[in-house]
């Protein structure tokens, strides 16, 4: 008998090609090696998985951030309409601080000039002056609004209408701004 290992030793041989001691011919068959750099334990997958939430909320905060001040646009002063040309008790309908924002100015009954963005703070549909009722109202989901303070009051929306200051200048009605 010689000193050379058999095919398969019990647990202190080797396999017949020359692998590991202890290795079962399988393994010739089927190599199958496991490297400890590619494999991720579950406390660093998990490091990794918070690490990418930090950076996707971060993002977020970023981009809600920068779209808060493109909305910050205030307006330049300009003339809206004649003031003479204001229906009594009515509405009328212009473009501010774009030519894209939708803007009412409302003749309130005691006369005063309230100017507000049409734009319903709950879902962005477009606001109406109802005189008969002495609300500003949108029609998508029934809100309602006061048309001097523009205070929601009544429905879905739970902040107010962005007020516009105007004033009237001689004869006509000047926008001057958005508050913020």
């Amino acid at each position: 008998m010689s000193n050379e290992p058999q095919p398969e030793d019990g647990p202190g041989g080797a396999s017949a090609s020359g692998g590991q001691p202890g290795d079962p011919l399988w393994r010739d068959e089927f190599p199958l090696t496991s490297e400890g750099e590619d494999y991720v334990a579950r406390r660093d997958f998990t490091r990794y998985l918070i690490a990418a939430s930090g950076v996707f909320a971060a993002g977020a905060v970023g981009a809600g951030t920068w779209a808060t001040m493109q909305r910050a646009n205030t307006g330049e002063p300009r003339p809206i309409i004649k003031e003479a040309d204001i229906p009594e008790d009515g509405e009328y309908l212009f473009k501010y601080p774009g030519d894209d924002d939708p803007a009412i100015l409302v003749k309130l009954p005691n006369g005063d000039l309230r100017a507000f963005t049409q734009k319903c703070t709950h879902l962005g549909c477009v606001v109406y002056y109802k005189p008969e009722e002495a609300t500003l109202y949108c029609p998508c989901h029934h809100g309602f609004f006061d048309p001097d303070s523009g205070a929601a009051t009544a429905g879905p929306p739970d902040r107010p209408l962005a007020a516009i200051d105007v004033e009237v200048r001689g004869d006509t009605v000047w926008a001057l701004g958005i508050e913020t």
